[in-house]
């Protein structure tokens, strides 16, 4: 398996993949349309995908994982929010997004980040050094699933914000 930075061909099996990585996750509520794919889109549109990593194997493409810049009480601190991230269904399970976050964690650090937030399942991410800080929130969502990693200095404090490709 190749971990490469996307690239336009890229576009069409990233998009196709996170939709049916997507589809029916149970995040989702009952019949609601998965959006991910388009934040990936909208990211790009906005010039606010700082980093995007492929996995790829004889059969293509993978998995994903997107990095984009936060801004945490309205400030650019230097930090990114990983996601989303996605592995093809009949692929999961086999160590590929930890592939994809490893990566991923070590390019963003390489590339100066002072640290990641996520939302996500704590059960799935403490494995990486991602924890719940009480001084950094994402309103509208339990606070245990909303989580950091530090690579420099401390965790900030304050309300953290999504590019609007989220939105």
């Amino acid at each position: 398996m190749l971990i490469r930075p996307e690239t336009p061909a890229d576009y069409p099996a990233i998009r196709a993949l996170t939709l049916q990585a997507f589809t029916n996750h149970p995040h989702h509520a009952p019949g609601q349309a998965p959006t991910e794919h388009l934040i990936i889109e909208r990211l790009r549109e906005h010039g606010a995908l700082s980093l995007s990593l492929v996995a790829e194997d004889d059969t293509g493409i993978v998995g994903q994982v997107s990095f984009s810049p936060v801004r945490i009480d309205g400030n650019d601190c230097g930090w990114y929010g990983l996601g989303p991230i996605a592995v093809a269904p009949d692929q999961q399970r086999q160590g590929i997004g930890a592939t994809l976050m490893n990566e991923g964690l070590a390019n963003m650090r390489k590339r100066g980040a002072k640290g990641v937030v996520l939302l996500g399942d704590p059960a799935y991410y403490q494995r990486f050094g991602f924890k719940a800080y009480p001084q950094l929130c994402y309103p509208g969502v339990p606070p245990e699933y909303f989580m950091a990693v530090a690579f420099e200095g401390d965790v900030p404090s304050g309300t953290v914000t999504y590019d609007a490709a989220f939105m």
